[in-house]
């Protein structure tokens, strides 16, 4: 009898595994768009159509995964796979967003590196105008939505000057910490949340332990890249780290990244911006961008293992962030500091997107007249006109084309 139990329940985990991962398939082959779309997504199929949960636990799940840092999509993804099947519903979903993506990126990044001639070198610039156009989109509406006052301006342009004067890391770090502190002093004027109504099956012991973990982590591995002078354990911290660091949006990972991988020399700017322009047309979050870089990287681990560990690297810290969080975020937003915490990270994050709009992307990228205008030219249908970024891709690429033939 027990055995029968043991092996229905067997089933109804792999039927419920199954159900997961083929509905955030479809979802990671077809979601362009960017983050906010993808939970446009969202919202249609598992609350108006699935009926997985009601408006107000979703708009409780988008906040809390808005105010961690990492992949807000890829983390509201998780959690409604681990709000069906528990942890391996969780990483069916995952696995099901992530997969389409960072296959598409791997494969380019086997054959970007074939591509010749003036054309090819085309085709590559035009990606890079198309990261451009991208991050400043990304500027302008973070601006907008996380800068709407003078004290969240200044602290954007005071996270902007220290990354600008402190470059790498220890920039970003510094801007976002003094962010944050600078939001718990002068940020202090709306409300606390009110308390969700977020329901999931994880125990504050399971929350303290992935906080537990995550800290370990994001403190143990730069020592243990030291002690063992190993390439890989290095590679990995720089990523885990990344992931750790990454508020406000995929966007936001390009300067860590760069800092992380371009300035050490595994990756050349050339080979990184054209990644990251390939990144804005596929399907699916952002972070698979780090497949790709993984992959081209120099030294081991690149090729397809690089990609796969590079993903999950970066990708690591934000699940383990949300499943400490969970048990613990309606408590938590009661507490007026931390609205003013978040609101002052958040607003540096946007000093740090706009000093990387400037080094490595304008200045290695917008060289002529005409790199100009293509980049405008996407900018505007991106902002004004709500153009999906695949297409911006097209017009870019076919625009850098045509310069080059005329």
């Amino acid at each position: 009898m027990s055995t029968e139990i043991s092996v229905s329940s067997k089933q109804s985990l792999f039927a419920t595994f199954l159900e997961v991962f083929l509905v955030f398939l479809k979802l990671g082959l077809t979601s362009f768009g960017g983050p906010i779309a993808h939970l446009g997504y969202f919202q249609n199929e598992f609350v108006g159509r699935r009926k997985w949960l009601d408006e107000q636990a979703f708009a409780d799940l988008v906040a809390l995964c808005q105010f961690l840092p990492g992949p807000a999509s890829s983390q509201v993804g998780f959690a409604l796979g681990l709000m069906r099947g528990g942890f391996l519903g969780g990483c069916a979903a995952w696995l099901g967003f992530t997969s389409p993506s960072a296959i598409l990126l791997i494969v380019f990044a086997y054959f970007s590196g074939s591509i010749e001639g003036p054309i090819g070198m085309a085709i590559l610039h035009g990606l890079k105008i198309v990261a451009v156009a991208v991050v400043a989109q990304a500027v302008w509406s973070m601006a907008k939505s996380l800068c709407p006052d003078r004290q969240r301006a200044t602290i954007a342009l005071g996270a902007l000057l220290i990354v600008m004067g402190l470059s790498g890391t220890p920039g970003q770090i510094a801007a976002i910490t003094l962010g944050a502190v600078s939001g718990l002093l002068f940020c202090r004027s709306e409300p606390a949340a009110k308390p969700g109504c977020l329901s999931f099956s994880l125990s504050p012991r399971a929350g303290v332990l992935s906080f537990v973990v995550f800290f370990l982590l994001l403190a143990g591995l730069p020592i243990a890249a030291v002690l063992s002078q190993s390439h890989i354990v290095e590679v990995i911290s720089a990523f885990y780290r990344s992931g750790a660091l990454v508020f406000g949006g995929g966007h936001v990972v390009l300067p860590l990244l760069q800092a992380e991988v371009v300035q050490t020399g595994w990756v050349d700017n050339n080979t990184f911006l054209n990644g990251y322009g390939a990144a804005q047309a596929v399907p699916g979050p952002l972070f698979t961008f780090a497949a790709y870089l993984g992959t081209v990287m120099h030294g081991q681990p690149n090729g397809v293992l690089g990609g796969l560990i590079c993903l999950v690297a970066l990708f690591l810290p934000g699940i383990l962030l949300l499943i400490g969080m969970l048990p613990f975020w309606d408590n938590f937003m009661q507490l007026a500091a931390a609205k003013s915490l978040m609101r002052g990270a958040n607003a540096a994050v946007v000093g740090l997107l706009g000093a990387a709009l400037y080094s490595p992307l304008w200045t290695s990228t917008i060289n002529h007249s005409s790199d100009f205008a293509l980049a405008m030219t996407g900018f505007v249908l991106l902002t004004v006109w709500k153009i999906p970024p695949w297409i911006i891709v097209i017009v870019s690429v076919s625009g850098s084309v045509l310069m080059t033939m005329a």
